[in-house]
């Protein structure tokens, strides 16, 4: 997305012309200068939100740049708040960076380790919080992957939660999925009301997923749960609350699709190392 909104950089481009590393201000301020000579990108803000050395690639760094603009879209003018992957050894810049020995493409496999803060009460979905491995989830209940994914996990995960505790972030995507995004905070009223297994239940709800009538997506999701919300229960503050907040983890852990799934806090690009540990 965020390339859309710039004038494609080359994969490699020089910085600066002396031998020394480019300094974090020069790498910000060169970021800057190539997005904002796009004459429908203005008040462009950018900001570091963390680095990590990349693996296996001597002296390069991935930077985890946020990205604030204002863009226009034909007669349309809209705030955009995105994130991108940069890649900096030296004073080369490389939007792509790609391992020749193992075919590794670090723009998929790396992105910026979870904080903490984020494994929330409310985001627990199984599990103790004290298990021995903490799983991150961030899916698309209308995402034909996940569909399949989501429940698999969940279902194995479940029965060991002394090892796995489980944390499910809402992240609907509404431009493939629009009819997601009213089905996600109807999840998250069912589980403020106190509904049981509301994720796993959450996969089976029967929706167009081009469907935008909010009305006739919460009578799919009400059919499925046996419920009764409405629309003034998915414009709760407390649910757009959580909406938001999953959301924002979302967009500072560089979620781009659907599922993906963080293993202790690192990205697990295969999704699926909760199957290669001991489970008990």
């Amino acid at each position: 997305m965020t390339m859309l909104l710039m004038p494609k950089l080359s994969a490699i481009l020089l910085l600066c012309a002396n031998v020394f590393a480019a300094s974090d201000a020069e790498v910000l301020a060169f970021l800057k200068k190539g997005i904002a000579a796009n004459a429908n990108v203005s008040n462009v803000e950018l900001a570091i939100n963390s680095k990590k050395a990349v693996p296996g690639m001597r002296g390069w760094q991935a930077y985890f740049v946020a990205i604030e603009a204002d863009v226009k879209q034909g007669n349309d003018n809209r705030h955009i708040n995105q994130n991108g992957t940069y890649f900096i050894s030296g004073d080369t810049l490389a939007t792509e960076l790609v391992n020749v020995k193992t075919g590794e493409r670090y723009n998929d496999t790396l992105a910026p380790d979870l904080s903490n803060h984020v494994y929330t009460k409310n985001n627990l979905v199984s599990g103790y919080t004290n298990a021995k491995y903490k799983v991150a989830i961030f899916s698309d209940p209308l995402c034909p992957f996940c569909r399949r994914y989501v429940p698999e996990a969940l279902s194995y995960m479940s029965k060991y939660p002394r090892t796995f505790a489980v944390y499910y972030f809402h992240y609907p995507l509404p431009t493939l999925h629009p009819a997601a995004v009213t089905l996600t905070k109807a999840a998250i009223a069912a589980e403020q009301s106190g509904m049981d297994n509301v994720v796993m239940r959450l996969y089976t709800v029967d929706v167009n997923a081009n469907e935008k009538d909010e009305g006739k997506i919460l009578d799919a999701f009400n059919q499925t749960f046996n419920s009764r919300l409405g629309l003034a229960d998915i414009r709760r503050p407390s649910v757009i609350k959580q909406f938001e907040f999953d959301q924002k983890v979302a967009q500072s852990s560089m979620v781009s699709g659907t599922p993906t799934v963080f293993f202790n806090g690192k990205k697990d690009p295969t999704k699926n190392k909760y199957k290669v540990v001991k489970a008990n």
